[in-house]
């Protein structure tokens, strides 16, 4: 679900540029208003969303989300620390859906220099950074185990 602007609200501020991972909102020299230079490539995070202090980015919904003629809301709640999101149909129904902003306690994970330094091994691992202790378990699965239990 790629995002836009309405032009409307957005004030030009540029949290959503610089917040995109995929550098793809960026600020128009004319109208000094954000805009998303190429939807296709859009991440789907909403980081953009969920940034703009204006809620001026909208997400345009897939048809097997939200029908044509919809309209996606997305709200962040600082205060609350949530995000509301605003599902409205064509024929007037809407649903709303609140998520938590965070999972876990801010500065519950540790940074990343916290951690110790991959060693030259490390990198010939399938394994990602500090597995399997980050995940609090003793060691993960193998396909040989899978195929063994199957």
């Amino acid at each position: 679900m790629p995002t836009f602007v309405d032009m409307t609200k957005c004030d030009g501020c540029g949290q959503c540029v610089d917040i995109c991972p995929s550098d793809i909102m960026h600020i128009d020299k004319t109208t000094r208003r954000a805009y998303n230079i190429e939807p296709n490539f859009c991440w789907e995070c909403f980081s953009c969303v969920k940034s703009c202090p204006q809620h001026a980015i909208d997400v345009r919904g897939y048809a097997d989300f939200a029908p044509l003629g919809h309209k996606v809301r997305v709200h962040r709640d600082e205060e609350g620390g949530k995000v509301h999101w605003l599902i409205g149909y064509r024929d007037g129904r809407e649903k709303e859906f609140t998520f938590p902003i965070r999972t876990t306690p801010w500065g519950s994970i540790p940074a990343a220099q916290e951690h110790q330094a991959p060693g030259p091994n490390d990198i010939k691992s399938p394994q990602l950074a500090h597995e399997p202790t980050a995940l609090k378990i003793d060691s993960l699965p193998t396909l040989e185990e899978a195929q063994n239990r199957g």
